[in-house]
């Protein structure tokens, strides 16, 4: 049996093949340790680039499935990076293109490296908060996520990580909406009792964050950050295909 068909041929790195920039965050969350509480309250400096976590995911895997990074080229101008992006962007999120048909992005070594250099272009490329608000598997988080649903979609990923694929999953809770974001899962650790995928997260983008699969619960748990209280969330793969 050969690779699944979104397999990639060299693996994810998160220090090469993740943005350097955030999906800034609209509120300030503070948890109180003791009742567990969360309160929100408005950022003192506007942020200006919000709403955007699937577009950064998205466009994450395009440039891993499209792109070819070259440093031994001479770096090009402004213009010819902007037109780079757009072919790249323009790609499908959901399949890799052949070694061949990969666009070359001279001067840098990775996205990391290139989204250092080049944040205010690749903002303005890689689509707007729309492009997050409609996207095609939203309509799945208003149905009921069931215990043995969660079980079959954590073998499912554990499964594709194995043989190399990088899935993008759609974290939330609903009909009380405190979390609904989107990370990408590049690698795992697997003991008896949880599967811990590895992943990058958009909102925190200095260092990989983990997603937690609990055998025995049936439930994938997301630990507590400066947005997220941690607990459990309601996980389904995008940008796969059909309706999702």
């Amino acid at each position: 049996m050969g690779p699944p068909p979104d397999h990639c041929a060299r693996s994810f790195q998160f220090e090469r093949d993740t943005f350097t920039f955030a999906n800034e965050l609209v509120w300030q969350y503070r948890f109180d340790p003791a009742s567990g509480a969360m309160t929100v309250s408005p950022n003192e400096t506007p942020p200006v680039y919000t709403h955007r976590c699937f577009v950064i995911v998205r466009s994450a895997r395009q440039f891993f499935y499209h792109a070819r990074f070259d440093p031994g080229l001479p770096a090009v101008d402004a213009e010819t990076y902007r037109r780079l992006i757009r072919q790249v962007v323009s790609r499908n999120p959901r399949r890799p293109g052949a070694e061949s048909e990969r666009i070359v992005i001279p001067g840098y070594d990775g996205l990391r490296a290139f989204s250092q250099a080049h944040e205010p272009l690749l903002k303005v490329e890689c689509g707007g908060p729309l492009q997050s608000y409609f996207v095609r598997s939203h309509w799945r988080m208003i149905f009921m996520v069931p215990a043995w649903h969660q079980k079959r979609m954590a073998g499912q990923l554990a499964q594709r990580v194995r043989q190399g694929a990088v899935p993008i999953v759609h974290l939330f809770r609903f009909p009380r909406i405190t979390i609904n974001h989107g990370i990408v899962l590049f690698g795992l650790s697997e003991s008896e009792g949880d599967i811990q995928f590895e992943a990058y997260d958009p909102n925190l983008p200095a260092h990989p964050v983990k997603l937690i699969y609990d055998r025995a619960a049936r439930r994938f748990n997301f630990p507590p950050s400066c947005y997220w209280a941690g607990g459990r969330v309601s996980v389904v793969e995008i940008f796969r295909g059909g309706l999702y």
